[in-house]
């Protein structure tokens, strides 16, 4: 237990993991995002926010989330299968723990809206939730592919309250989300919050998802300990921008015995546009502010990313992914659309639990990881259920 290596890595006071990170901002915004950075270090120190933030956690989100022995599936496969039951979270995802902390953070700053892009719908309505919770104002921007695809997540949304910017741009999808969010919020900065909904954008935002985020990771550990009175052999999460991910691994990364695997969307292939496995195709440039590896036609152009899971198409990804992926501490492998969809349906029908199509894929690797490590103990973050995504995989015809 006491085998450990110094991995607790923070950002230094630029915002940089190693050589990723940072803050391109213009100055206007990056005053204000300074002022948001002080808050949040104030903020974690003071005991009535603390003490609020883990009431809402226990009381309104429901935390702790369980650890679920995946005993059916750990039978066909070989190896000891363990879910971290994000899904089980008030608002079907992790999305919640982070939302909650920002829309905190939010009114202790004496903002009146929470601004927020969303891709697979989870974090809008996790932003939509706590916003009507707290008695905020909340604008969604979501492509206009998504709003079709991810239509019960909308329509929970609009019942919460929020207002839906559909964005019309470029794919349509993610990014476009983010750069239109982006655009409202630098004229509303005064009086509005943007919500970031991963471990993405410009600092000190990747160091704030991680903190509200690191809740998955603590619990994990101390949860799978108490079920098998050992560390787990392998931990695996889905990579998007990563904000499950980071905060599972945060509770495993001093452990060097334990191995640690972030997933991220192959889609339908290797070529550019038909994926968005930043961290396996990307190379080094700035995004939305920050700097991380990125997806880039050969003119170094930002390119479209793809994955049937709307969650994981985004472009880039949090620079601490890509520090522990330069140190060599997470190893980052991809999964294809036909896999995270068998694995939609073989967890379904082999455990009774429907998960996420961002989820699906950490569960289809988890697959491989049991026919090549059998009888290892494998910990699985199921960082969402799959309701939003139930009408689109019926729809594929189990591709």
């Amino acid at each position: 237990m006491n085998n450990t290596v110094n991995y607790n890595i923070k950002p230094n006071q630029l915002g940089y993991f190693g050589n990723f990170g940072g803050n391109y901002l213009p100055e206007d915004l990056k005053n204000e995002f300074k002022n948001i950075e002080e808050a949040f270090n104030e903020a974690i120190n003071n005991e009535e926010f603390n003490r609020e933030l883990n009431y809402l956690l226990k009381h309104y989100a429901g935390r702790p989330s369980p650890v679920t022995f995946a005993k059916n599936l750990s039978e066909k496969y070989g190896a000891e299968i363990y879910l971290k039951r994000e899904d089980l979270n008030h608002t079907g995802a992790h999305k919640i723990n982070h939302s909650l902390g920002e829309a905190l953070l939010a009114k202790r700053m004496g903002k009146k809206k929470l601004i927020a892009e969303t891709g697979a719908g989870q974090h809008g309505v996790a932003t939509a939730t706590a916003a009507a919770l707290m008695g905020l104002e909340c604008d969604i921007y979501m492509g206009a592919v998504d709003i079709v695809k991810e239509k019960p997540n909308v329509d929970r949304m609009k019942i919460l309250g929020a207002n839906i910017i559909s964005v019309e741009s470029g794919t349509k999808t993610l990014k476009e989300a983010v750069d239109e969010a982006f655009i409202a919020y630098s004229k509303e900065y005064e009086t509005a919050m943007y919500a970031i909904g991963s471990a993405v954008g410009p600092h000190p935002f990747p160091m704030i998802i991680e903190y509200f985020q690191s809740v998955i990771g603590r619990e994990a550990r101390e949860q799978f300990v108490e079920m098998t009175n050992v560390l787990p052999d392998c931990v695996v999460a889905c990579v998007g921008g990563g904000s499950n991910s980071i905060g599972m691994f945060s509770g495993f990364l001093e452990d060097k015995d334990v191995k640690i695997f972030g997933v991220e969307p192959l889609g339908k292939g290797v070529k550019l546009g038909e994926n968005a496995a930043s961290l396996t195709y990307g190379k080094e440039g700035i995004i939305h502010a920050f700097k991380c590896l990125v997806l880039q036609d050969e003119n170094g152009n930002v390119a479209n990313a793809y994955s049937v899971a709307s969650g994981l198409d985004y472009p880039g990804v949090g620079p601490k992914h890509c520090y522990l992926k330069e140190i060599g501490r997470v190893t980052y492998d991809v999964i294809s659309d036909k896999e995270a969809i068998d694995a939609f349906y073989e967890l379904s029908k082999t455990e009774g639990i429907i998960p996420a199509l961002e989820s699906s894929h950490a569960v289809a690797y988890s697959l491989k990881l049991a026919k090549k490590y059998p009888n290892e103990k494998i910990l699985v973050n199921l960082s969402g259920r799959g309701d939003k995504d139930i009408e689109f995989v019926l729809k594929t015809k189990h591709i």
